[in-house]
């Protein structure tokens, strides 16, 4: 026997190795698409990103947080009045400019969510706009020290790196229009607000990171569901459909010289549409559901309808000698259909590609697998030939349960395709 392809436990990331002419990998090959795959994902990562990035941002400017946001700030306010009123006396006649300024330090926390960075930077230019020109404030530096951290977790990762930097020129500014009492940036207060920058921060991205992570998770999850509907969707359709048309281009060529052969093959046919009409039903039920099928529904076919299998084969010209040990027929109802449907697409091939005129499956259940095998006494497997559709999806179904496939010529000649799944 000649192993075209091995596919072991594990066996995806395999799939996606290329070949070439002789069905050897290509090394120079793979690496580009290892290469091209990389970028993909990064891609995909990056649009995740901005994904994430729009929801979170249409979430922060809902009106609840609007409405948060505008009653923090007349909060903020209302403490700044009440302070520019106590010290009436020292500020004098630019009580004006006071009550300007710290309007415009309060009213920079409405909009800290929207937009974080011109809101930080204008509560920043009015704490040391009121430091150098009027009075320094003991109440307008926790309304910026809340602006800062806002910076952090509402801005993008851009724009909100640009926090250290304004927070060291509003600070000199500030300190150095403090009355004179300060020679440079006291260090407690540096510190404390690059902590409060630095929390915001790290808490926008690792929330970033779990929403970009969910949200990464959900396309797999849906992909792979797209997948397993086209495998689903290709095994049936495809399988009836090259039985049709085998029956019907025999019913053509028989149609003058036999009209009782015709008509027992119409009858085949179209008892095969009305067999593919009733799986293609129970198919889309299936993927209808809201939620997981109940055990034992029967909503997809099994082991014990291999039977109805082999006849609906053997109606298409190809003999099929089916024989199953009384032992498979105990499975877990996953391992059951796929079991079921690798034997499908095996005979699909048989029938479309082989020119067989019979065909062995034989399952075996052993301690802990099921080997599968499936023969036909056709042309064979051309040299270094590669894998269709057909194959690639038997491929998927037995990684999924870390089984092991061999496909291509048999010693006596025709195609083989032999597969082993653990049985838990």
């Amino acid at each position: 026997m000649t192993r075209a392809t091995r596919t072991p436990a594990g066996a995806p990331a395999a799939l996606g190795t290329p070949s070439g002419p002789s069905g050897a990998p290509g090394t120079a090959q793979g690496l580009r698409v290892t290469g091209t795959a990389r970028a993909a994902v990064a891609a995909r990562a990056a649009v995740a990103a901005g994904a994430v990035r729009a929801v979170a941002l249409r979430a922060a400017t809902g009106p609840r947080s609007a409405t948060a946001d505008a009653v923090l700030a007349a909060a903020f306010l209302a403490a700044m009045l009440v302070e520019r009123v106590g010290a009436a006396p020292r500020i004098g006649g630019a009580m004006p400019a006071a009550v300007l300024l710290s309007a415009v330090a309060a009213g920079s926390l409405a909009v800290r969510r929207r937009a974080p960075l011109a809101a930080y930077l204008a509560g920043s230019a009015a704490l040391s706009a009121e430091a150098l020109f009027v009075l320094a404030s003991p109440v307008t530096p926790y309304a910026n020290l809340v602006g800062l951290y806002s910076l952090g977790l509402y801005a993008t990762r851009h724009r909100a790196r640009c926090g250290p930097v304004i927070v060291l020129l509003g600070m000199a500014a500030y300190f150095a229009g403090a009355s004179g009492a300060y020679a440079g940036i006291p260090a407690g207060s540096l510190f404390l607000w690059l902590l409060a920058w630095a929390l915001g921060y790290a808490t926008a991205r690792r929330q970033e990171e779990r929403d970009t992570a969910r949200l990464l998770i959900r396309r797999r999850v849906a992909a792979e569901e797209r997948t397993r509907i086209a495998r689903e969707l290709h095994d049936l359709v495809g399988h009836t459909l090259n039985v049709m048309v085998v029956q019907a281009g025999a019913a053509r060529l028989v149609l003058a010289r036999d009209p009782e052969e015709t008509r027992a093959l119409l009858a085949g046919l179209e008892e095969t549409g009305r067999d593919a009409l009733d799986e293609l039903d129970r198919v889309l039920g299936l993927l209808r559901r809201t939620g997981p099928p109940p055990d034992g529904t029967g909503l997809q076919p099994g082991l014990a309808d291999l039977p109805r299998l082999a006849a609906r084969t053997g109606r298409a010209g190809v003999a099929v000698d089916l024989a199953v040990d009384a032992a498979a027929g105990d499975l877990p109802r996953t391992l059951d259909v796929s079991a079921y449907r690798i034997v499908q697409e095996a005979l699909t091939n048989t029938v479309k590609h082989a020119r067989a005129g019979s065909a062995a499956v034989a399952l075996r259940r052993t301690a802990g697998t099921l080997d599968i095998v499936v023969r036909d006494d056709g042309r064979g497997a051309a040299p270094g030939y590669t894998p269709g559709r057909g194959l690639l999806g038997i491929a998927e179904r037995v990684a999924v349960f870390g089984g092991t496939l061999e496909h291509g010529g048999g010693e006596g000649g025709g195609f083989l395709l032999h597969v082993v799944l653990p049985v838990p």
